[in-house]
């Protein structure tokens, strides 16, 4: 069965990606208020970094947020800003070199009618910087990550304790990411970690590294030892409220003033909201006479097994009047291999049987509680050359492994720790009278539509066509913002700013940034 459940819509207009038109002229009407903006320092994680369509790349890195805060500031007073240095990137392709995992930004393939990484080798190094930026934001940073010693250690990227991006211009192999941006000696900083904490988690379909093995919530363990979390753990929320007031205790020590960001939930990103839960057309699955056969040998008999077992509803037969759910694998569904293995032996013979209790012990049909990430769109479908043959169709005869879904008991834990965590937040921000920017609350309106001051409408509905394209605040990895969607953030955090310090700081206008690269081949 070829995959065909999942179709992205190809997108048919494309923004131009000319430097975006900032108010830079000398207005009198500009103030600092109560905030110094001298020296302004931006610390958080890929979301600071200026991160889009899966990678840091030079021309992107120029839309970060912070970037586009110091223009403003600079109106007022601010002194120069300085990010991780990418004019090795020439081609502007991101990636890092030979680096697993750290591949080219993500274009659109007009002749594919799908995203892709952009053709290329990648001419960004691991050459060290050692020096100390305005824009300490490190991709794949959690909270604890700020204050470890050896996090841009190239040594460590051997035994997964550093990160390559801060490895780039970590000040020496034992400096700490917050240690070298108060060698800036902040006047001002923004401060949004802590997204990760969770956001491991969530994207991984709540599995470990290997996509099967559940990933712990330390709320639940009680583990306050970060150095022995596993990385798409769960951070504790105890251990998370002690990390952050040491980072907000650090970066206010000498009187900075500054903002803090909420941590988003899951919900209102394109990673979690675009792949349907029930993809599976009758077109798709072979139409009637295919469907019969697919209810009349597999989806027949677990229904009548999970039905026996006082679980009528956790597989029902396939549907020819409409779109299917996908079949997924629970790793908190109750175990019922003995079972589906003793009722099908009759029939099937032991062995045979057997490998069926295997494969469905822990299967269920997908249901809108539960949220598809986006990369499961190309495997939905596709052939799995581990399954047993006749049943080794992904999301159709074969359960989707852990990794491409965040179930509805996997998403009330990420959704627990997202509130403790903003909780914390929240607080401590209050607690030192620091601004907080709901990023939480403004990506959450995202759903629903947000009008911003030009009158402008964005969503978070990707990908659903070029009539809406120029809406989306996203990159094409689905959970960072594009060009657009950077200065959308910034707007808020300055609208937070004039509120909370009296300045009166301009905003920029999101239209004139790019949206979506679109090629027209790759």
């Amino acid at each position: 069965m070829k995959n065909k459940f999942i179709l992205v819509a190809a997108l048919a207009i494309g923004f131009a990606g000319c430097e975006p038109e900032f108010e830079n002229e000398v207005n009198a009407a500009y103030t600092s208020g109560e905030a110094d903006f001298t020296r302004y320092v931006a610390v958080g994680n890929s979301l600071t970094a200026g991160y889009m369509d899966g990678t840091v790349s030079r021309v992107g890195q120029t839309y970060s947020y912070p970037n586009l805060l110091a223009q403003q500031f600079a109106l007022v007073g601010g002194g120069a800003f300085t990010q991780p240095s990418f004019t090795e990137d020439v081609n502007n392709l991101g990636g890092i070199a030979g680096v697993p995992g750290f591949g080219n930004r993500l274009v659109i393939d007009a002749s594919q009618n799908r995203p892709e990484p952009i053709a290329g080798t990648s001419t960004v190094t691991l050459t060290p910087q050692a020096k100390a930026y305005n824009n300490m934001g490190v991709p794949g940073a959690k909270s604890f990550h700020l204050a470890a010693p050896g996090y841009g250690s190239q040594a460590g990227l051997l035994t997964g304790t550093a990160n390559p991006y801060f490895v780039r211009h970590a000040t020496s192999a034992t400096a700490t990411v917050l240690a070298d941006a108060m060698t800036k000696n902040p006047t001002f900083f923004t401060n949004w970690i802590g997204a990760n904490d969770v956001l491991a988690y969530a994207t991984a379909g709540g599995a470990q590294a290997n996509g099967v093995t559940p990933a712990v919530d330390h709320n639940a363990t009680g583990n306050l030892n970060p150095a022995t979390y596993g990385f798409n753990d769960i951070t504790n929320s105890g251990v998370f409220n002690n990390v952050y007031t040491n980072i907000i205790n650090t970066l206010t020590i000498n009187g900075a003033k500054g903002v803090v960001c909420t941590i988003p939930s899951v919900t209102s990103i394109p990673y979690f909201t675009t792949v349907p839960f029930a993809p599976l057309s009758p077109t798709a699955l072979g139409g009637a006479t295919n469907i019969n056969a697919l209810n009349t040998q597999l989806y027949g008999p677990l229904d009548a097994i999970f039905t026996a077992l006082g679980e009528p509803n956790r597989i029902n037969p396939l549907t020819a009047t409409a779109a299917n759910p996908i079949l997924i694998n629970d790793a908190d569904a109750t175990d019922r291999s003995a079972q589906i293995t003793g009722a099908l032996t009759p029939t099937l013979g032991a062995t045979t049987a057997a490998a069926f209790g295997a494969v469905f012990g822990k299967a269920r049909q997908a249901t809108s509680a539960d949220l598809v990430v986006l990369p499961a769109s190309s495997v939905i479908g596709s052939t799995n050359s581990a399954a047993p043959a006749g049943i080794n169709i992904n999301g159709v005869t074969f359960p989707m492994a852990n990794r491409w879904v965040l179930t509805s008991t996997e998403r009330a834990k990420v959704a627990a720790a997202t509130t403790a965590y903003n909780n914390s937040i929240v607080a401590i921000a209050a607690s030192k009278n620091l601004a907080v920017a709901d990023m939480n609350a403004v990506m959450n309106k995202l759903i629903t539509g947000l009008q911003i001051e030009t009158n402008s409408i964005y969503t978070a509905n990707y990908f659903s066509g070029s009539g809406t394209e120029g809406q989306v605040l996203f990159s094409l990895d689905g959970v960072h913002p594009n060009a657009r969607g950077y200065a959308v953030i910034a707007n808020e955090i300055i609208k937070t700013i004039n509120a909370k310090y009296k300045s009166n700081l301009p905003l920029h206008n999101p239209t004139y940034f790019p949206g979506i690269s679109i090629l027209p081949t790759n």
